[in-house]
């Protein structure tokens, strides 16, 4: 008698787990809130300009850092919002890889940008980002969210890079700062080199 009771006991809670917490999973939707902050962080052509986008800002003055925070959450919303009405300018991508080889320029030379300058490169790279990330969204995406997991995953992960790429830079070591560069130059080499495949490859309009 004891033994039956255990065993109906254990069927029920094993019965009764895992398909309620399934069920509620799948009602909640929070899934295109986190299917917009992870799309743009599985992609290494984003995350690649993002990370030398910092480590300039972190080359700046303090104060300019402000700045770029605000701008580039701000733009990739723009860039989103863009993506639903307007259809994609047919050199949007060449514009995008000449952005991330000129970044990785700057950063490569420890250039001073003028703040208008260095906002432009900001603003540029976050609607190029936002409209790219937009498309990807599905006919049953619930467009609030999966923008709002684009726009808010944009200003954490800029935020977090310009913070390690500042502390990184405040080591008395004389390498540090040339080992920024050095990332640079590479950064600008892979923006070059994809360049030049997209204006010389033999499909190239």
């Amino acid at each position: 008698m004891n033994n039956g009771l255990r065993w109906a006991t254990a069927a029920g809670m094993l019965l009764g787990m895992p398909g309620a917490a399934q069920a509620h999973l799948v009602d909640t939707r929070l899934g295109d809130f986190y299917g917009g902050a992870l799309h743009p962080l599985t992609d290494l052509q984003q995350m690649l300009p993002w990370v030398a986008l910092a480590a300039l800002t972190a080359l700046q003055r303090p104060e300019r850092a402000r700045w770029v925070v605000l701008c580039f959450p701000v733009s990739l919303l723009i860039g989103c919002v863009a993506a639903l009405a307007l259809p994609e300018p047919p050199f949007a991508q060449l514009l995008d890889v000449s952005l991330v080889a000129f970044t990785g320029l700057a950063l490569a030379a420890a250039v001073a940008l003028p703040l208008p300058a260095l906002l432009g490169i900001t603003a540029l790279m976050g609607v190029l980002h936002g409209y790219e990330n937009a498309r990807a969204m599905a006919a049953d995406t619930d467009q609030i969210l999966f923008l709002s997991g684009v726009t808010l995953i944009g200003y954490a992960v800029l935020t977090l890079l310009i913070g390690a790429a500042a502390a990184f830079l405040r080591g008395k070591e004389g390498w540090r700062p040339i080992a920024l560069r050095a990332g640079g130059s590479w950064v600008a080499a892979v923006g070059i080199m994809v360049l030049g495949l997209q204006l010389f490859s033999p499909g190239a309009n």
